[in-house]
């Protein structure tokens, strides 16, 4: 749960474009804009090791402390990746006030091993890693735990069920949707396993009929 945000210190960006976004980048900083609670946008820039620190660790309320600004209370918001998906190039923050509830996504931890993976061929899918809660800024979990101990082969968990750490706190994702699940996959055989098997009926079935004459003689 969130007690005390991180500080993190901001200079204030006057200008944009994506060589200046670059530069920024190249410079060790982040390009990021801060809005929300009534007010004007203010476009700045954070250093980017520190934020990424944060945000790897879970973080998602932060001290902005903006240069010739009061310090506000921010929710991350969103992040923009890279091309390749790797690097954090933007970082959007909201304000927020430490009392207000505010709609938050938090990863979903798997506890156990699922009895039905002990069944031949089955194996763990994961359609949701994540799910979407509204709780109070100060009670924002850093993740939600899930025990899998008891799924069966075929059976779904769905995030309807999952339990939220927090008695105010408000499942907003769909609960149909599916946290984990248990799915049981016929292995395809290979030629040459097929061949065998196809001989090995075809022997059986000989052997049958040959059993079948002698009795009638």
């Amino acid at each position: 749960m969130t007690t005390t945000a991180p500080v993190l210190k901001c200079v204030k960006r006057d200008r944009s474009g994506t060589r200046y976004a670059r530069r920024l980048r190249q410079s060790g900083m982040t390009p990021a804009i801060v809005y929300g609670h009534g007010r004007e946008p203010i476009s700045v820039a954070v250093n980017a090791e520190e934020s990424i620190h944060h945000i790897h660790a879970g973080e998602k309320v932060f001290s902005l402390e903006i240069e010739g600004e009061k310090p506000d209370t921010c929710l991350l918001k969103a992040l923009q990746y890279d091309h390749l998906g790797t690097d954090i190039i933007h970082i959007d923050f909201a304000r927020v006030s430490m009392d207000e509830r505010v709609e938050v996504t938090v990863p979903v931890h798997l506890l156990g091993e699922a009895v039905g993976l002990k069944v031949s061929g089955a194996i763990l899918e994961r359609p949701s890693t994540e799910i979407t809660i509204e709780c109070k800024v100060t009670n924002i979990p850093e993740f939600v735990e899930v025990d899998i101990t008891e799924l069966e082969a075929g059976e779904s968990y769905h995030a309807g069920n999952a339990p939220l750490p927090g008695a105010e706190m408000k499942l907003m994702s769909d609960h149909d949707a599916i946290l984990a699940r248990i799915e049981v996959r016929k292995r395809v055989l290979t030629e040459e396993e097929a061949a065998a098997a196809e001989a090995e009926g075809a022997t059986e079935e000989g052997g049958e009929a040959a059993a079948e004459s002698g009795s009638e003689g």
